[in-house]
């Protein structure tokens, strides 16, 4: 241990520091936008998390530094501020900006055709390994008659 604490290994630190900054995430909630009640706070936190970006599409808007991510940021944290609860706030920014800003759509209307095609698949493909299984289901071999058994010996000698 006493030769990682030599003065080699101290040179080397803020390199290190760098590179766990680099891969921690960064999250793009501004210090303006953070609100004084820790509870309300953490719960426009939960909301945000499960909203995309529209324009970065692959991260939440407290991960993403667009302009519009920060609106809904600002959005979010207007109206539970105004008493909203979370299903409030979260249809608020649906009714404006559609189900696409849903990581994870709602199992109801047009989306339960999604929820359902993954199942569905399954189960098909359950029937179609079944259904094969029981086509190749071997035939039980029968006795050789007697003369049957004769000729076999026959050509076994030949």
């Amino acid at each position: 241990m006493s030769g990682f604490l030599t003065r080699g290994a101290c040179r080397h630190a803020p390199y290190v520091l760098a590179l766990f900054l680099s891969v921690s995430p960064v999250l793009a909630v501004q210090p303006d936008e953070i609100l004084a009640d820790p509870a309300l706070e953490a719960r426009a936190r939960e909301i945000s998390r499960d909203i995309r970006c529209p324009v970065c599409q692959g991260e939440s808007i407290d991960d993403s530094s667009a302009p519009i991510s920060r609106d809904l940021r600002i959005i979010i944290r207007e109206r539970l501020v105004a008493g909203d609860s979370d299903r409030e706030v979260v249809d608020y920014i649906v009714a404006r900006y559609g189900e696409f800003v849903l990581f994870n759509p709602r199992p109801e209307g047009s989306n339960l055709i999604l929820w359902l095609a993954g199942p569905a698949l399954l189960l098909a493909g359950v029937g179609v390994a079944v259904a094969a299984a029981r086509r190749r289901r071997v035939v039980p071999e029968t006795a050789l008659t007697a003369e049957e058994e004769a000729r076999l010996k026959d050509l076994l000698r030949e």
